[in-house]
């Protein structure tokens, strides 16, 4: 390398051995990472920080609005750029970590879409930030198989049954500590585009397919438009079309929520649409609200169904706003895993999951998303019925839908009210659940759900408002310190009882219980749940 060539990412001597890393990690890959580390790495610095400056206006107002300085956005005439061939037809997608297995099984399941998920269902270990890259491109390569310790063994169908990929990157607030650009750790979302992007993108367009993106977290248009310049520079950078990238935000922030039109608009040359993403909305809501009052308390998660009146309010002008841009408008995760075991629980829940897709295909959304391979035949019969042969329904434009800025907020008129059985609940799925990740696992299943990171996240955020809100619970109990920190005891010795003395002492349970008593009790509320717990993880 000369010495006027730019210098590149550096790994962290810390990083495990993880194999074929070499085939990821290139000198030319490096030295993109340190590109984009140093173009955008001090924006997302100026957005985190603006963040916190939103949610203490948020707390000093107790509300939200639509902006004022962008309405002639909202109001103007424009639309997205078309979308590609591979993505006109959305109607089911399948979500997932890039596992070896699951590349395979969720590339083979029959859905349209498959979300190759870097995110909230993987624990960011180096080996899951790596592997799953090798993964990605080993599919591309058809050169992916697998076979499981039992003996059954994998491997790809036909290239044209096969989904197509929308990779999702980490969020803006995580880091890479892997990764350093002149002493700096490279973001985690700079990390997992890049490394994709750079190997992938005139590969994906060989296939006759294309870059294509989720971005999670987002919380305004401003950070859109930090993607929408990552997006500009990286085609430029490796030669390809301006347009090529194509990306679907999900709209799980509750400030998002406010300005759905501008976000398109910023990322109006690659935008394909917008998902309604529902743990991480209430868990966003909780955070923003946290200290609003009884008016903003939520009842357990559970009890916050799709046809909730602000949940009705969300999904309904996120339809309108994307059929009015020519964006696709996607609906929310049927998170059910099937029973091997019991027919009556899986009756029921296919019923629940079938009504479910049957509202949002009635409501104008053009796709759905599922979390297991059964439950794709399900979800696509429900779009089936609405779309028939058409690939989407962005011509119904919903002009009948008028929201406004409190219906967005309305927590209080749900009849439904936290209960203890929901603080057991939320102890007993968080605890499980941090376990999992702190040993590599992002995708859990849990009670017959799959639960990733946003479950978290919604627990141990509505245990620590349910006691700084004083919330009193059917059985006369109040939510205190005290009664979470007896809770959580009593669900930590129900787990040591039921899986034996030598698989707890095995597991993480202890960390885990300490990192929800933490996250869920101290009197600072820490924004992410998954900032304490990376210190914690191994690899």
């Amino acid at each position: 390398m000369s010495a006027s060539a730019p210098s590149p990412a550096v790994v962290s001597e810390a990083a495990g051995p993880v194999p074929r890393a070499e085939e990821v990690l290139t000198p030319e890959a490096l030295v993109f990472l340190a590109e984009l580390h140093r173009r955008f790495a001090p924006r997302r610095a100026e957005l985190l920080a603006r963040r916190q400056e939103r949610r203490a206006e948020i707390a000093r107002t107790g509300t939200l609005d639509f902006l004022p300085e962008t309405a002639h956005i909202r109001n103007g005439d424009w639309r997205v750029a078309p979308a590609p061939a591979a993505l006109e037809d959305r109607r089911v997608e399948i979500t997932g970590p890039t596992d070896r297995k699951m590349t395979i099984n969720a590339l083979n399941s029959g859905a349209r879409i498959w979300l190759a998920d870097f995110e909230d269902a993987s624990a960011p270990t180096w080996e899951n930030v790596i592997g799953g890259q090798v993964n990605m491109i080993d599919a591309y390569e058809r050169r992916i198989d697998f076979t499981s310790p039992e003996g059954k063994t994998y491997a790809l169908g036909a290239p044209a049954d096969l989904a197509t990929v929308v990779m999702r990157p980490r969020g803006w607030h995580l880091p890479e500590r892997h990764l350093t650009v002149d002493g700096e750790q490279v973001p985690g979302g700079l990390v997992d585009f890049g490394l994709y992007f750079f190997h992938n993108a005139q590969r994906l367009i060989g296939l006759g397919k294309g870059p294509y993106f989720y971005l999670p977290k987002t919380e305004s248009h401003l950070e859109a438009r930090l993607w929408n310049d990552v997006f500009v520079f990286a085609q430029d950078y490796v030669g390809v079309p301006q347009g090529t990238v194509r990306a679907t935000v999900l709209i799980e922030t509750i400030t998002a929520a406010y300005e759905m039109d501008e976000i398109l608009y910023e990322l109006r040359d690659h935008a394909s649409g917008l998902n309604a993403g529902r743990w991480d909305y209430l868990f966003s809501i909780v955070k923003n609200f946290r200290d609003g009052g009884a008016r903003y308390v939520l009842p357990d998660r559970n009890a916050v169904t799709m046809t909730a009146p602000f949940m009705r309010a969300y999904t309904e002008l996120l339809v309108r706003t994307c059929h009015k841009r020519g964006a696709h408008a996607i609906g929310g995760m049927a998170a059910f895993i099937p029973s091997r075991r019991d027919a009556e629980v899986n009756k029921v829940a296919f019923e629940k999951v079938r009504a479910d897709k049957d509202r949002e295909a009635g409501d104008g959304f053009d796709g759905s998303w599922v979390a297991h391979p059964d439950l794709v035949p399900i979800a696509r019969a429900s779009f089936d019925a609405v779309l028939g042969d058409r690939p989407h329904q962005k011509d119904r434009l919903r002009e009948d839908v008028h929201v406004t800025a409190a219906e967005l907020i309305d927590i209080a008129s749900l009849d439904a009210k936290p209960t203890f059985d929901g603080l057991r609940n939320a102890v007993q799925v968080g605890t499980r659940y941090i376990e999992a990740w702190l040993r590599g696992l992002g995708a859990v299943a849990i009670f017959n759900l799959m639960e990733d990171a946003a479950t978290a996240e919604i627990s141990r955020s509505q245990i620590w408002q349910w006691i700084n809100a004083g919330v009193v619970f059917e059985n006369g109990e109040k939510a205190t310190h005290d009664l979470v920190l007896r809770v959580a005891a009593d669900e930590l010795a129900a787990i040591r009882g039921e899986i034996g003395e030598e698989a707890f002492a095995a597991g993480k349970w202890t960390e885990a219980h300490e990192l929800l008593l933490r996250t869920a009790l101290d009197a600072e509320y820490v924004d992410f749940l998954t900032l304490p717990a990376y210190e914690l993880l191994a690899g």
